[in-house]
């Protein structure tokens, strides 16, 4: 498979977020060695089919090719792909190497079509996994309007018609330091726990059909520096996972009311995404009897200003786990998949 021989090439290549210039001049050339023009901004490679029509509307063919870095759970080389009982092992095989090659492959299937409904751009970015700003963001506004995105990430070839976003939130709460005999002092570490606790109890009424409620969650915590000694500051970090029945900058303020601890978002640009049920990609999906579903999961669709899915070959529960992997069948069937979905769209 030539899908396979790319992946393997894109994992010997380290490419953490931000030093993916290794995998674009792979991705570069397999484009150019197939007759195909393509342009680069920083680390993005992007390209448009050889009958694009301005008058027609585009649809974004995107997956990225940066990774996370291997954790210290690795019992193989990260950068070594072994093939073994099926399974293609390797750092970013699963999230999202698979995907990627999967709509590659596909890409170069049309992309000398005439007659198409659609035009067709493909694009594999750089800084997924860190929301960087010399990814997809800033690709954009290069590319020609898109209609709606096919966005690759590791969903089991399910479909996933909405996401939550994500916002986090840095709190410090301030307290008195001294000494821990004395009665003087104002722990903040009790103030940070009362702040946890009421976030814990936190009732937010709006559920949504597809993702189910907000999920907020303390997930980091640091304070003091001896036993005996009340520290003046607590800092913790709260994760927020949120539906598309609030917006990131709505929901701050629920959550600052609710908290003495002083809060600051580190953005709020990653809100929800989805796509309306009635879009004719959904309607294909479900004449394909492909399964719908809201992600968990967030992915380049927050940065997207159009519409967008979320579908490719591989697990989600596989990404960024030690000796990370994904089924050599599962690519095959990622670009069967990813053909016949266009099928229903460009026909």
């Amino acid at each position: 498979m030539e899908a396979l021989e790319i992946l393997t090439k894109l994992i010997v290549t380290p490419s953490f977020s931000g030093e993916e210039d290794g995998t674009a001049k792979i991705l570069e050339k397999e484009l150019v060695d197939n007759g195909i023009y393509c342009q680069r901004i920083h680390n993005n490679v992007w390209a448009k089919n050889l009958n694009y029509d301005p008058s027609k509307p585009s649809i974004l063919l995107n997956s990225h090719h940066d990774t996370v870095k291997p954790n210290k759970g690795y019992t193989l080389d990260p950068f070594v792909p072994k093939i073994s009982e099926g399974k293609l092992f390797g750092l970013g095989s699963n999230d999202a190497g698979g995907c990627l090659v999967a709509l590659l492959e596909t890409f170069k299937f049309f992309y000398a079509e005439k007659n198409l409904k659609y035009n067709l751009i493909f694009a594999a970015t750089a800084e997924e996994e860190n929301s960087g700003e010399k990814g997809i963001r800033s690709l954009l506004p290069t590319l020609p309007d898109i209609s709606f995105a096919i966005v690759g990430e590791p969903t089991n070839l399910k479909l996933a018609v909405a996401e939550k976003g994500l916002m986090v939130i840095d709190a410090c709460s301030n307290g008195i330091a001294g000494h821990v005999a004395h009665t003087n002092t104002v722990n903040p570490i009790e103030i940070a726990m009362n702040d946890i606790q009421s976030l814990k109890e936190l009732i937010l009424d709006r559920v949504s059909d597809l993702l189910g409620p907000v999920k907020i969650t303390c997930t980091q915590i640091t304070a003091g520096t001896a036993h005996n000694v009340v520290p003046s500051t607590c800092n913790f970090v709260i994760d927020v996972r949120v539906n598309e029945c609030y917006s990131n900058q709505e929901l701050f303020e629920i959550i600052d009311q609710a908290t003495e601890s002083k809060l600051k978002a580190r953005s709020f640009r990653l809100n929800s995404s989805g796509i309306s049920l009635d879009h004719p990609i959904v309607t294909g999906a479900e004449n394909l009897g492909i399964e719908t579903y809201g992600s968990p999961t967030l992915s380049d669709q927050a940065n997207l200003t159009c519409p967008s899915v979320k579908i490719g070959p591989g697990s989600s529960l596989r990404s960024h786990k030690a000796d990370e992997f994904i089924y050599v069948d599962e690519i095959e069937e990622g670009i069967k998949t990813y053909t016949e979905l266009l099928k229903e769209i460009l026909k």
